[in-house]
């Protein structure tokens, strides 16, 4: 086997848990040509891990999106294709990438005609974490699964935008409040009580994290103008890049079910994790699941009036008042375990 393409388009903590796949190839067959079909965000994130040719795929383009991947691929053929997608957008994409082998999820984890688009699939796995499954990969070609080991390279001046922030001598606290799903968002009210206990009773630096987008700004506002102490609101503020960095620097990272929370989990950061919306047990972060608020059970339960063990695995709970569910001393009490063991 000399080369292999993947695809995995988005989103942002799906494409983290691509990396160990990236780096257990690179280890297991040395000298490999890898190509990665990846979207135009993500790309911003890991679009520079050393050994890997980035075929960007703006899924904003529509049909000039499809003409530019079929442009990229002219002259190209690979010895396989790990086909990571299962939206219908992306098995147009995959049938435009030449592949003698192309390897998909297994039937129960197939949707919009993804079955269609492959002739390998993954070993099924009723209950796996979103990153073991994309680990799970690498099996059909006879090679091992990716260990949880990640790299993302970040420059000197991401370092710097990070080190501006963070003082090494006092507990830094980031948020990163808000969810593309706006039903996986607690309330601005209970992240600025949960900060205020942070710095009150731990004496945390708290910075606030998010996306130019308006609504995450607002969110950020409103938690920093609810707090009776001060933080530092740097939303809309910083890349990707930067936030990695600054995620890397901090000692505790405090997220809904997000991008972030497995940027942070990736560069070896806790996370103190509020899930009631989904199961963490499948999307949480990877390396801190034991820091997880977790009222998803009770959350399914309540709205959709299924059991976890009833309920398909990775049924989502994204009705409002879900979160709600996640009281602040849920939280608070989490963060003083976390405190009282790491710190």
């Amino acid at each position: 086997m000399n080369s292999i393409c993947i695809m995995r388009l988005s989103a942002i903590g799906d494409v983290t848990h691509v990396v160990p796949v990236i780096l257990s190839l690179q280890a297991q067959v040395p000298g490999i040509q890898i190509t990665w079909v990846v979207g135009k965000l993500e790309a911003k994130l890991v679009g520079d891990l050393p050994g890997v040719d980035f075929v960007i795929f703006d899924k904003k383009a529509g049909l000039k999106g499809y003409q530019a991947l079929r442009q990229a691929m002219k002259g190209r053929r690979f010895d396989a294709l790990l086909h990571m997608q299962v939206a219908f957008r992306a098995n147009l994409a995959a049938a435009l990438i030449p592949a003698k082998v192309k390897i998909g999820y297994d039937a129960a984890r197939s949707k919009d005609l993804h079955g269609l688009f492959i002739n390998r699939r993954i070993a099924p796995s009723p209950h796996q974490h979103v990153r073991d499954c994309l680990a799970s990969f690498l099996e059909p070609l006879g090679l091992a699964a990716a260990p949880p080991k990640w790299t993302i390279p970040i420059s000197d001046s991401d370092r710097a935008f990070a080190e501006q922030w963070v003082d090494e001598n006092q507990f830094t606290l980031v948020i990163s409040p808000c969810a593309s799903h706006t039903l996986r968002n607690w309330t601005p009210e209970r992240y600025a009580q949960l900060a205020d206990h942070a710095v009150l009773q731990h004496q945390a630096k708290v910075i606030l994290v998010g996306s130019p987008a308006d609504f995450e700004k607002t969110m950020c506002e409103a938690i920093a103008s609810r707090m009776q102490s001060p933080a530092l609101n740097i939303c809309g503020q910083d890349t990707l890049k930067q936030l990695t960095a600054l995620l890397a620097k901090a000692d505790l990272l405090v997220s809904p079910d997000t991008g972030p929370a497995h940027i942070a989990s990736a560069v070896g950061t806790d996370v103190l994790g509020l899930y009631a919306a989904s199961n963490p047990f499948r999307s949480g972060p990877y390396n801190s699941l034991n820091w997880c608020v977790n009222r998803y059970p009770e959350a399914l339960e309540r709205f959709t009036g299924s059991t976890v063990s009833q309920a398909r695995w990775g049924a989502k709970a994204e009705f409002e008042g879900a979160m709600d569910m996640i009281s602040v001393a849920d939280a608070t009490e989490m963060l003083d375990k976390w405190v009282a063991q790491k710190r």
